[in-house]
Parts: C-alpha cells; structure tokens; sequence
C-alpha cells in the first residue's frame, strides 16, 4: 500500500515524463506516442518505476530499450523540472504496461465459455 507522499510524488513525475516524452524526448520514441500509464514510488522515493503504453504497438522492445539507455537524459530533464518539489531525484526504471494486452487476452477467454443452459427440473427441486 502506497503512502500519500508516494502517490502524490508518483503522480507527479508520471505528469513530468508524459511532457518530457512530448517535447524534450520525441527523438527517443521514433514517431510513436508514449504513454506513461503508472509510476509506482519506493517508500524512501529512490526508485520511481514507469509503466508505458506505446502506439503503434510495433517495436515495442526496442523502444523500451531505447528509453533504458538514455535513462540519464530522461532523468536529467525531470529533474530540471521538480528540483523544487524533491530533494533526491528518483532513479528511474521503464517497463512495458501490458494491461491493455492482458485483459483483450481474458475478454476473449471469456467469450469463448460456453455455459449449458439450466435444467428446469433441477432449479424447481432447488427451489423447494
């Protein structure tokens, strides 16, 4: 469970990175729109872990390792923009937001039960 502090801090650099993704980090996403769709927070606040969606959906391994090794820069940029908020800047640490991806996987499993209808008999002798 999550203090308020690391919420708040949370939600704080998940605002930052989506604007630094948007205009100072555009070179890094080669054209795609990068989402960045949670950031969870340590309890000490040094580890700041990303979760981002991309579009389109191709390459995303190899944007996900394109951000990693520019890590420095991204950090750099954010920490440009909450020194006065955080005394220690957060390491950072991308990783691919698959939910989107695991739920289209269990609304299919879903439609494809098949559930028997009820036997009239059966739900009159429960009933009684």
């Amino acid at each position: 469970m999550e203090s308020k502090r690391q919420q708040k801090v949370g939600r704080q650099i998940q605002k930052d990175l989506g604007e630094i993704f948007q205009k100072d980090a555009n070179h890094l996403t080669q054209g795609s729109f990068v989402t960045i769709t949670a950031v969870r927070v340590t309890p000490d606040l040094g580890i700041a872990r990303a979760y981002l969606s991309f579009l389109p959906d191709k390459n995303k391994q190899i944007l996900l390792e394109t951000i990693q090794d520019n890590t420095k820069f991204i950090r750099q940029k954010l920490a440009d923009r909450v020194r006065h908020q955080l005394r220690i800047i957060p390491h950072l640490q991308f990783y691919i937001d698959d939910t989107a991806e695991y739920a289209a996987k269990m609304d299919l499993l879903f439609s494809n039960i098949v559930i028997p209808p009820a036997d009239p008999e059966e739900s009159q002798e429960a009933s009684n």
